[in-house]
């Protein structure tokens, strides 16, 4: 079964309705763990660093954002742990999950319509294309 849940957050409200449903599914699996993993997109990362102060600033910033989703996992007594990661969000979540070998990712849809998920594309459907596990995406 699932040993290994990796929750790819980004602070929204879909991300919190992802944790709900990975909590629901570590929380029925003796001995699972749950990998939280927040991406600092590089898009966004140069705005964060110009209006920190320094780097613990910028650190509590995004702890802060991660907040909700660590008080869901706590209050379910789920183990879990939180990494940072940067780059851009979808090869960078892709690249994790594949080299680490995780048995599955949850993870928040962010409800593009289809033309914007046509010119953007979502990071969403780009893991669900490309990563080697299970993945479940919630709306």
């Amino acid at each position: 079964m699932y040993q290994r849940i990796l929750l790819a957050v980004d602070g929204s409200e879909n991300s919190l309705r992802a944790t709900e449903e990975a909590v629901k599914i570590a929380s029925l699996i003796s001995e699972c763990k749950i990998e939280v993993i927040y991406v600092a997109d590089f898009s966004k990362s140069k705005n964060e660093i110009l209006h920190s102060q320094d780097k613990e600033e910028l650190e509590y910033s995004r702890r802060k954002k991660l907040a909700p989703v660590e008080e869901k996992i706590k209050s379910k007594n789920v183990s879990y742990e939180l990494k940072i990661l940067h780059g851009y969000p979808g090869p960078t979540i892709i690249e994790y999950v594949n080299k680490e070998k995780v048995d599955m990712v949850v993870i928040g849809s962010r409800g593009l319509n289809t033309l914007q998920e046509m010119v953007l594309g979502s990071v969403s459907h780009k893991v669900m294309k490309r990563v080697n596990c299970p993945a479940l995406i919630v709306k």
